[in-house]
C-alpha cells in the first residue's frame, strides 16, 4: 500500500502502523538478499516507533499524514544513532552519530517510522548504485539489472514495498535516474526547497527530494520535507499551503513543450514510443502540447567542471584525514573524477558557472511561453547491474547516458520522473516533467494528471511476481 492509503487505513482503524511496519520489514527480509537495497536496518527501533504511532492514531493524537508511514533514508543523510557511511571505506562506523540531517529531523517530528538506510555509490558520485563497501544494488524488475543511482537503494526499496517512502539526493539525476529504471516516482524539487545539512561537496547542484510509488505520495512527503531548518543558509522559503492542494486540478490549458531529445540526445526506440504515447495522453487531458526544443546545447562540460571539482574536494578532505594510502580503497572512477577535478582552475570554475547562469536565463525565458517542459527521463532503460554504462556504450562516464537529467541541476528547476510504460523487453520507461523554478506544485499536478490516466504505477515488479505467484 502507498503512504496515502496507509494513513487512510490508520484513520479508519482498518490497519495499524505496526502491521504496516511489519509488512515492510517482511519485504526487506524477502527481497533484500536479492537486491541489496539496504545498508542498515533497525527493525527493533522501527517497531518501537510504529507502536508509538499506533497509540497516537488510536487516541486521536496523530501528528498528520506521515505518522506511522514506513520510510527509508538514503545513506547520505546524517541519522542520529545510525552510521552514515556514504558507501565508502573512508568513514569509521564508530561515529559518533549524534545528528539528524534536516530531512530526517522533519520525518521524525512528523512521526514517520524509520526503517533503515539505503545504498548509495561512494559519496553519491555516479548514476549507478554500487560501492566497494556495500556491493551492487539491483532492480525490482530483475536481479541482474541496475537500479540506477545514486539513490538506487531508495528506488528499489520503494519499488518492492520495503517502505512506502524514501528520501534521496539528486546532484545530476540521482532520484530521477533510478525512478525511471525501477518504475517508481521521484521529484527533484526546486533547489533549496528541502534544506540540506551538511552542505554537499557538489554545492548547489545537489537537491534532496521525495521518492515514492505515486505522485500524490511524493506531494505528501514534500510537505513534510520542505520545512525551515536554520542549518542550511541556502534554503528558500516554502510556499504557503500544501503541495497536495490543487493536485487534482488537471492540465487543461497548461502549455507543454515536448522535447524528445533536448536537441542533442538520442533515444532507444521503445523509450521514444512510450514517451510519445504519454505526451498524447497529456494532450488528451487538455494540455496544449507543442513539440519544441528549449534551444540549448549539451552543457555537460560545464557540469563536469562543477561535479569533478566537488569530487576532488571530497577526496582531498579524506586524504588529509585518513592518509593518501586510504585512497587506494576509493572507487577508481571517483578517483579519476577527483584527479580531473583537481586540475581545474578558479577561472575554469567561474567559466562553468557562467554557462550555468546563461542556461538558467534561457530556461527562465523559455518558461514565459511554456508552462512545462516534458522529456524522457532517460534515453535508455536499466542495463546490467555492476556496469558503469550500457553494453557497447561509447563512454563509461555516467553523464554520457543521462543527458536529460543533469541540465536541470544546473538550472535548479523542479523535475519529476513518473513511469510511462514499458519496452518490449518489459522494462520501465520514465517521463520527465520540468517546471520553472518554484513551479513544484504545477509539476506535481501535471504528473498526477498523467498518472490518473494510466496504470503504470500499479504495475507489479518482476521480482514480486517471481516470488509471489498470486501477485499479478
Amino acid at each position: 500500500m502507498n503512504a496515502v492509503d496507509l494513513v487512510a487505513g490508520y484513520r479508519a482503524g482498518d490497519i495499524s502502523p505496526v502491521e504496516a511496519t511489519r509488512a515492510a520489514l517482511d519485504s526487506i527480509t524477502t527481497y533484500d538478499s536479492v537486491v541489496n537495497a539496504f545498508v542498515h536496518v533497525d527493525a527493533d527501533a522501527a517497531l518501537v516507533a510504529a507502536r508509538a504511532a499506533e497509540d497516537r492514531w488510536r487516541s486521536g493524537r496523530a501528528r498528520g499524514p506521515a505518522d506511522g508511514v514506513p520510510t527509508s533514508i538514503k545513506d547520505i543523510f546524517l541519522t542520529r544513532g545510525w552510521p552514515t557511511l556514504r558507501g565508502t571505506h573512508l568513514i569509521d562506523v564508530a561515529g559518533p552519530w549524534l545528528d539528524d540531517a534536516p530531512a530526517v529531523a522533519r520525518l521524525r517530528e512528523a512521526g514517520a517510522v524509520l526503517l533503515g538506510k539505503t545504498a548509495t555509490p561512494e559519496f553519491g558520485w555516479k548514476g549507478v548504485t554500487d560501492s566497494a563497501r556495500h556491493g551492487v544494488t539491483a532492480n525490482p524488475w530483475g536481479a541482474d539489472l541496475t537500479a540506477g543511482g545514486s539513490s538506487g537503494g531508495s528506488a528499489t526499496a520503494v519499488g518492492l514495498g520495503m517502505g512506502a517512502w524514501s528520501v534521496g539526493t539528486d546532484g545530476g539525476g540521482s532520484v530521477r535516474i533510478p525512478a525511471s529504471f525501477t518504475g517508481t516516482v521521484a521529484l527533484k524539487p526546486t533547489y533549496g526547497l528541502v534544506p540540506l545539512w551538511p552542505a554537499s561537496p557538489f554545492g548547489t547542484l545537489s537537491h534532496a527530494g521525495p521518492m515514492a510509488r505515486s505522485v500524490r505520495d511524493c506531494a505528501v512527503l514534500l510537505d513534510v520535507l520542505a520545512s525551515f531548518d536554520p542549518r542550511d543558509w541556502s534554503a528558500t522559503p516554502r510556499p504557503t499551503g500544501s503541495f497536495v492542494d490543487g493536485l487534482d486540478g488537471g492540465v487543461v490549458g497548461v502549455r507543454i513543450a515536448f522535447s524528445p531529445a533536448l536537441g542533442f540526445g538520442a533515444n532507444d526506440p521503445d523509450v521514444e514510443a512510450a514517451v510519445r504515447a504519454a505526451v498524447a495522453q497529456l494532450a488528451a487531458a487538455g494540455a496544449e502540447v507543442e513539440e519544441v526544443d528549449p534551444g540549448f546545447g549539451d552543457p555537460v562540460e560545464a557540469f563536469h567542471v562543477l561535479w569533478f571539482a566537488g569530487a576532488a574536494k571530497v577526496v582531498e578532505q579524506y586524504a588529509r584525514r585518513c592518509g593518501a594510502q586510504a585512497l587506494e580503497r576509493v572507487d577508481p572512477g571517483l578517483r579519476r573524477a577527483a584527479e580531473t577535478g583537481a586540475t581545474y582552475t578558479a577561472s575554469d570554475y567561474l567559466d562553468a558557472t557562467a554557462v550555468r547562469m546563461e542556461l538558467g536565463l534561457r530556461m527562465g525565458e523559455f518558461h514565459q511561453d511554456h508552462d512545462l517542459l516534458v522529456t524522457p527521463t532517460m534515453p535508455v532503460t536499466a542495463f546490467r547491474a555492476g556496469q558503469a554504462a550500457p553494453d557497447g556504450w561509447p563512454s563509461q562516464l555516467w553523464t554520457s547516458w543521462t543527458p536529460y537529467t543533469y541540465p536541470f541541476n544546473l538550472t535548479q528547476q523542479p523535475a519529476l520522473s513518473v513511469p510511462c510504460g514499458f519496452t518490449g523487453a518489459g522494462l520501465p520507461v520514465g517521463l520527465q516533467m520540468v517546471g520553472p523554478r518554484h513551479g513544484d506544485a504545477l509539476v506535481l499536478r501535471a504528473g498526477h494528471a498523467y498518472e490518473r490516466r494510466t496504470w503504470w504505477t500499479e504495475s507489479v515488479p518482476r521480482l514480486v511476481v517471481e516470488r509471489s505467484p498470486n501477485a499479478g
